[in-house]
């Protein structure tokens, strides 16, 4: 990937999760060094700073089968107009966040970006957990275990219609990697979005190297780059403790790192997030540590 100028966007909303904390996430990733680590590629830098969010102790919920939905909603509006603005620059925006339900905003900027230029997009996810949920399926209502479903076209129609194109991704080009804690009710709408799903038995049988292989071949298929989204969560939490929803048993730290390795390589990712870090959770801001570490490999960083 040649270099070229990447743009930060923190998104310190925690609305769409059940426990509070992630709003830290963005500050965790500026204190873990995340500019240095890109700028030593390469690549200019710019930070376009915190994006306004409302904050629990001033809203009240709302429907309770889609807490926060319009606060959410907004923000992931001025989300999508900011990826926008930096993708008609020639930047790449990498937004920080925040829980995962910012990736509605993300993936409707870069979808809408090249939607508007005839193109579609690829994605690649990583996470513990579906995020598949619609509020017809979701045992909590929170927001964060809804975003892929709508990225894909299922769910509440003011989210499904973010980008102005339905599905924002198809599900013939999308991959989710490292599932291992899926709610009973998502596994059918995982199944009718078409999305390829790789959980964490398939990387114990298979590797993550036929693993990605797979991903990056539905995410390259027909499209103009890649979005990688990545839930820390998505970590075996003995590499990432600092997450509000941690499942044991999950993705190791090489096994990251070669995941964004391949990922570099095809040379065609456009965009990415790192969502759900909490600090309050974390040691020694380690978890920020590793994000920042894995977008490294994720620009090109390389060994030798």
């Amino acid at each position: 990937m040649a270099p070229r100028r990447i743009t930060f966007i923190g998104v310190p909303l925690d609305l769409g999760a059940g426990r509070r904390g992630v709003d830290m996430g963005p500050s965790a990733f500026r204190l873990a060094d995340i500019h240095q680590k890109v700028r030593e590629l390469g690549y200019e830098v710019a930070d376009a700073g915190d994006m306004e969010v409302s904050i629990q102790e001033t809203r009240e919920p709302g429907d309770p089968r889609m807490k926060f939905l319009k606060e959410i909603r907004s923000t992931c509006e001025a989300l999508r107009e900011k990826v926008v603005e930096v993708l008609g620059q020639g930047g790449m925006p990498v937004v920080l966040g925040g829980d995962h339900s910012i990736a509605m905003g993300t993936i409707g900027g870069v979808s809408r970006f090249h939607h508007e230029r005839g193109e579609k997009v690829g994605l690649v996810w990583f996470d513990a957990h579906g995020d598949m949920n619609t509020p017809q399926t979701s045992p909590s209502g929170n927001i964060h275990g809804m975003p892929l479903a709508v990225v894909l076209g299922l769910g509440e129609e003011s989210l499904v219609r973010l980008a102005g194109r339905v599905p924002m991704v198809d599900g013939a080009r999308a991959a989710v990697v490292g599932l291992r804690d899926v709610d009973p009710a998502e596994r059918e709408n995982i199944r009718a979005s078409g999305i390829g799903a790789f959980t964490m038995r398939d990387i114990d049988e298979r590797g993550m190297r036929t693993v990605m292989e797979e991903a990056i071949q539905r995410a390259t298929t027909g499209t103009a780059g890649i979005h990688v989204s990545v839930d820390l969560d998505g970590m075996d939490p003995y590499f990432a403790p600092g997450v509000g929803t941690p499942a044991a048993g999950g993705i190791s730290y090489r096994e990251a790192h070669l995941a964004m390795e391949m990922l570099a390589d095809t040379g065609r990712v456009v965009s990415a997030e790192l969502v759900e870090v909490n600090p309050i959770l974390d040691q020694q801001n380690g978890t920020a540590r590793l994000g920042a570490g894995l977008l490294a490999s994720l620009l090109g960083k390389k060994i030798l």
